[in-house]
């Protein structure tokens, strides 16, 4: 018997499911952040406890195919670290800007662009798969949720300094946090996450400030799916806890389509074996 688990892991939370041969889902589970190349050893617990849970008493874990497609799995070595604390039978590890892709698309042609606490971007081509993007917020992740909290955040200060008009949004943000000094010292340990939670309030905002980084974020996301189509109108799926509040600006420009299935059914492909990668 073989048995096939998918994790699909990402800066906010990571999910797995175990199936048979057949397909069936025997176990499925959810645990906390997996990005494995800002914070390794948490992400290598949050997989082992979803994977432990998802097979519990069904079959032992090294005796399971795994799929996984993580945040940070770009990221130089990353993988080859995770895959040497990993107890699986056979494991594949990539990024989930491979995975996240393939399950949205299915085997068609298409571009996605997820947008959750981090960003990437994805192309499936002739069965091939490419990403662009999901650099890590501190030189990337454009249009994610970390990326908006953290400029909606910069804003706000730049405002509290007199560089830029301030907006009640902005204002009541750095109130929020104590006033300025205390809002920069908040930045000083803020992670990824915690800038992400400030996202749902800037898409309900209808604040200049606000407004002006939901455009600059349609932008980044815009230029990147240019890129990808080089010039063929592909279609586009738009995935992620941000992914309702920019299509309808995306389809201003291009096919916007609805996913086929999700990232976590895209991590069961690889384990099956069914995703080639392309670097081209």
């Amino acid at each position: 018997m073989t048995w096939y688990l998918g994790i699909d892991g990402g800066g906010t939370g990571c999910r797995a499911a175990l199936t048979n041969t057949a397909g069936r889902v025997l176990g499925r589970a959810e645990g906390g952040p997996a990005n494995i190349a800002s914070d390794p050893e948490g992400a290598l617990a949050n997989l082992l406890a979803v994977a432990g849970a998802a097979t519990r008493g069904i079959a032992p874990l090294s005796q399971i195919v795994a799929g996984l497609g993580l945040a940070g799995a770009n990221a130089a070595g990353a993988a080859g670290r995770l895959a040497a604390a990993l107890p699986f039978a056979r494991a594949r590890i990539v990024t989930d800007a491979i995975t996240a892709p393939r399950g949205a698309l299915g085997p068609r042609d298409g571009i996605v662009a997820a947008m959750g606490t981090g960003s990437v971007y994805g192309i499936q081509r002739g069965g091939r798969l490419r990403q662009i993007g999901g650099r890590g917020l501190a030189v990337g992740d454009e249009a994610s949720g970390a990326w908006l909290g953290r400029n909606a955040m910069a804003r706000a200060l730049r405002a509290a300094d007199g560089m830029e008009p301030p907006t009640p949004f902005l204002s009541a943000l750095i109130a929020r946090h104590g006033g300025d000094e205390a809002a920069t010292g908040w930045t000083v340990t803020a992670r990824p996450v915690d800038f992400a939670r400030l996202a749902p309030e800037i898409a309900a905002s209808d604040d200049p400030a606000a407004r002006a980084l939901i455009a600059e974020a349609v932008a980044q996301i815009d230029a990147a799916i240019a890129v990808l189509q080089e010039g063929v109108d592909l279609p586009v799926v738009t995935i992620g806890g941000l992914a309702q509040v920019y299509a309808p600006f995306l389809s201003r420009r291009w096919r916007i389509a609805p996913a086929a299935g999700s990232p976590l059914d895209g991590a069961l492909a690889l384990a099956r074996g069914e995703i080639a990668e392309s670097g081209a």
